[in-house]
């Protein structure tokens, strides 16, 4: 994979979350995975299409995930992942993605997104590629990762 496509995650990640009201973010470590992901409570599926191919899996704690929906929420506790903090955690992905979707444009790179699928549980999911570079950030101290599974499509 190429390192190119990581940055723009990272980039609209950071750049999204303080406008939802998320500001305390830290980046945290890089890791490669291979193809089979396990899910850490909550996992957030997005495909890529066009210049490149491929998918990103976020990956939230049932802990981190209820913190974020409930931030996005104006503060409303979050109990459980009911259908309002699914649907607030699936758009704040569609955001992040759009936005590195713009950012790749602005480099020539043509690609649009499938709408979020989100999934809760212990499980596994398989990712398009068989590497998939993983990019732990901590969100209020809470863990959150942005699994990138693409590549160029020829």
């Amino acid at each position: 994979m190429d390192v190119r496509y990581i940055n723009p995650f990272i980039d609209s990640f950071i750049d999204i979350m303080p406008q939802l009201g998320i500001g305390n973010i830290k980046k945290g470590k890089l890791s490669i995975k291979n193809k089979t992901i396990d899910s850490i409570g909550v996992l957030i599926i997005i495909g890529i299409v066009g210049d490149l191919k491929g998918n990103i899996i976020y990956g939230a704690t049932m802990e981190s995930a209820k913190n974020i929906a409930s931030k996005m929420m104006m503060g409303m506790p979050v109990e459980e992942l009911n259908e309002m903090a699914q649907s607030a955690l699936s758009e704040m992905t569609n955001m992040v993605t759009a936005k590195a979707c713009t950012l790749f444009s602005e480099e020539g790179v043509n690609v649009e997104i499938s709408t979020p699928t989100l999934m809760y549980g212990k499980f596994k999911a398989t990712a398009g590629n068989d590497k998939v570079l993983c990019v732990q950030l901590l969100v209020d101290n809470l863990p959150f990762e942005i699994n990138i599974s693409i590549e160029k499509n020829n």
